[in-house]
């Protein structure tokens, strides 16, 4: 089966974030380098493990533009979009875009979570819309986002893939809707 990689954005809220967000106007960057240089170790190992294992252009989950592929552009004005959008399950400025974009997924591929299986910011949304499809690194589960980028990264140098459980079948997962 082929694989869609998703991954959880970087926190714009955070040092790293607020510093690039108070950056001069004006600049542009590959949003996955952007996330990588504010999240550091765990989102590089995630993009570099979805180019190394994806079909297509890693997907990055963004807060209030819906799915965005890592490689695309973007401005100093959309950088203050998202960071002005909660990521929240409950917040439709979040939520709707994610599953409206999640609903354009290709409905032959698995669709692989790289990013927190401990809230329902992510989960709820895309379980929603992709159902039993949705999918998360087995070795993920009990660990740091630290030890998730490192794992990773050590993925890629080995060229071994993970395995993937079902995340519809994780604890407390929550129910799908008829949505």
């Amino acid at each position: 089966m082929k694989r869609i990689f998703l991954l959880s954005p970087a926190n714009l809220g955070g040092v790293r974030g607020r510093r690039v967000l108070t950056g001069a106007d004006g600049l542009d960057w590959e949003l996955g380098e952007l996330f990588s240089s504010i999240s550091g170790l765990y989102f590089r190992g995630k993009l570099h493990y979805a180019e190394a294992f994806g079909v297509q252009s890693p997907l990055i989950i963004t807060a209030g533009f819906g799915l965005m592929p890592a490689h695309c552009r973007i401005g100093m004005d959309q950088l203050k979009q998202m960071a002005a959008v909660p990521i929240n399950a409950s917040e439709p400025r979040y939520r709707e875009p994610l599953e409206r974009d999640a609903r354009a997924l290709d409905a032959s591929a698995g669709i692989v979570l790289l990013g927190s299986l401990a809230t329902p910011k992510y989960l709820e949304p895309l379980l929603n819309t992709v159902g039993s499809r949705l999918l998360y690194p087995a070795d993920f589960v009990g660990l740091g986002d630290m030890s998730r980028g490192g794992l990773m990264l050590r993925s890629v140098r080995l060229k071994q893939e993970l395995t993937y459980r079902a995340a519809n079948l994780l604890s407390g997962a929550p129910a799908l809707n008829s949505r």
